[in-house]
């Protein structure tokens, strides 16, 4: 069993003290070293330390200064025409026949040498790298950072952008997710955070050389701004600090590149599965509340705590909101898309050749009819991409079933889980009854109830079809209204399997019969149809007036006179 020096020494002079008549040879011979070991236990109950054999010299040790005055060059040598190790190697051979040194020998003394020589470079200068703590005052600096970050969102994987902005006194965050770091999550990063501070930085908020800000890097501090940019720090009243490019402009806001990794590392691993970022937004918005309670390293004090100090400090919010969305102008397609930024969105059957307002938002797509929103989706960030909403194109595979099934939007849709079992399964009895075509259209007339109702009630009022053996499309709308109402579900107890296709379900024909006491008899004698949402026409009768001939009083009056 091993033991120590300084374990021996112990032992041998305790067991002097307590037997002071041992000898030097006992002990030794008690604890197996020598008498010069005892006798050096006695005297100092500190072992010395071993004393290390000098330095073997290295192979290198003739061809050093060859190798220094290679490396001094390479301080002053563009960045990619520096010597490598086997650069080093090949002109040792070549220029002083020089091939006792292994690879691993040279590389070892290159990787100490290296950064002496930098230092020994820089002696004499003015300054030296490093850095130096800073103090903030409250309510006076922000800085704002993107970080990557990955997310399990609907089922795919896809790289987005995680928005930091950080109070530098307290340490007081918000965080938000985008899409992509476009120029609007910029922008709409800046919003959600000030509102959430309850105010904006009085003296001005560091940032790196950002695209959606900064158009071009010029000498010193200065830079070309893009003009929405300069806007909206003018909206809000604040000014924009700009670190030096590069990894040393990182050091000068530090405080957000750490913030940036803390949080992805503790909040967002693993990937969060979510189906939408909104409502991932909502978890962040709740955890960064929840870190009020947080301290920062090395102080007393909790960031919600430093926080209420310098929220009275803020500048105030100005009394309008900003619209961080960009708007376009596309002609839809004849295919029912309209194209921004490279990718392709659904549009609604009737715009198409026509002009549409886009609303381009960090995270969506609105498409405007006027004032009114007539199609939203999720913005796409890989080029070429596509989102399709099938009910865009119900109008024309009214008329061109057979594309139906081939159909991108249903494919789309199916992914999304819009298109559900129940959808499938109306559709297969429908093809069943009355053939591809029919059966399609069938399936097509019960989706544009979607417009009118809710989901889950058309679904409800198809299974319920579904379970008794009809395809009618009248009867998916009464017990869609039926579950919209929650009355009791009834029993549909029909006297053949319903109308026949191509002919008229509601001319007056019982669909149940009586079947004992206390059945329902349900009859339709008007087409079911939802309601329609357009206003009712004016009334003309006035105007209808004034198309009838005008009598003639004065010949009347002579004849009755005569």
């Amino acid at each position: 069993m091993y033991r120590s020096r300084a374990w021996i020494f112990e032992r041998i002079r305790r067991d002097k003290r307590l037997d002071p008549a041992l000898s030097g040879r006992l002990l030794a011979q008690r604890y197996r070293v020598s008498r010069n070991t005892v006798a050096k236990a006695l005297a100092c109950p500190v072992p010395a330390k071993r004393k290390k054999p000098p330095p073997r010299e290295s192979v290198l040790e003739p061809v050093k200064g060859f190798i220094d005055a290679m490396l001094r060059s390479d301080l002053v040598a563009p960045t990619k025409q520096k010597h490598t190790i086997d650069r080093i190697r090949e002109r040792l051979a070549a220029e002083h026949d020089f091939e006792l040194a292994a690879y691993s020998t040279v590389r070892d003394y290159v990787r100490k040498r290296r950064p002496e020589l930098v230092l020994e470079a820089k002696e004499g200068r003015r300054h030296l790298d490093g850095t130096v703590p800073q103090s903030k005052n409250p309510g006076e600096e922000a800085e704002v950072d993107f970080a990557d970050v990955w997310l399990d969102l609907a089922g795919q994987r896809p790289k987005c952008v995680l928005f930091t902005l950080r109070m530098s006194y307290s340490g007081k965050a918000v965080h938000r997710v985008f899409a992509t770091a476009s120029q609007e999550a910029f922008f709409e990063g800046h919003v959600e955070a000030f509102e959430s501070l309850g105010g904006v930085p009085s003296v001005h908020i560091r940032y790196d050389n950002l695209k959606p800000a900064v158009k071009q890097v010029l000498f010193g501090r200065s830079r070309t701004e893009s003009a929405r940019w300069a806007a909206f720090r003018s909206w809000y009243g604040f000014s924009a600090f700009y670190c030096t490019p590069g990894e040393e402009g990182a050091h000068e806001k530090g405080g957000v590149e750490h913030e940036g990794g803390r949080f992805r590392r503790k909040h967002l691993v693993p990937p969060p599965e979510v189906e939408t970022l909104a409502g991932l937004n909502e978890r962040l918005a709740a955890i960064d509340a929840a870190e009020d309670a947080r301290h920062v390293h090395g102080r007393p004090t909790s960031i919600g705590f430093d926080f209420e100090q310098e929220r009275t400090l803020l500048r105030p919010l100005p009394a309008d909101g900003y619209d961080c969305g960009i708007d376009l102008t596309p002609v839809v397609h004849r295919n029912g898309r309209v194209t921004v930024r490279q990718c392709y969105y659904s549009v609604p059957a009737k715009f198409i050749g026509l002009k549409v307002r886009v609303k381009l938002r960090a995270n969506e797509l609105w498409i405007y009819d006027g004032r009114h929103v007539v199609a939203r989706h999720p913005r796409l960030t890989r080029r070429y991409t596509f989102h399709d909403i099938l009910d865009h194109y119900l109008e024309i595979l009214l008329v061109k079933p057979g594309a139906f099934a081939g159909a991108s939007a249903l494919a789309q849709a199916r992914a999304e889980g819009g298109f559900t079992k129940t959808h499938e399964a109306f559709w297969a009895a429908a093809k069943k009854k009355c053939g591809d075509r029919e059966g399609t259209r069938q399936l097509i007339e019960v989706l544009l109830l979607h417009r009118q109702l809710p989901a889950h009630a058309v679904i409800a009022g198809m299974a319920t079809v579904v379970r008794i053996g009809s395809i009618s499309t009248d009867l998916v709308a009464i017990e869609a209204r039926k579950a919209i109402e929650d009355t009791e579900e009834s029993d549909l107890h029909t006297a053949d399997d319903g109308p026949d296709c191509g002919e008229d379900a509601t001319d007056g024909q019982e669909l149940a019969k009586p079947v004992g006491e206390g059945a329902k008899v349900i009859s339709l004698h008007t087409r079911r149809l939802p309601v329609d949402a357009r206003p009712a026409l004016p009334d003309m009768s006035k105007y209808d007036r004034l198309l009838l001939p005008v009598k003639n009083t004065i010949s009347t009056r002579k004849g009755t006179s005569a």
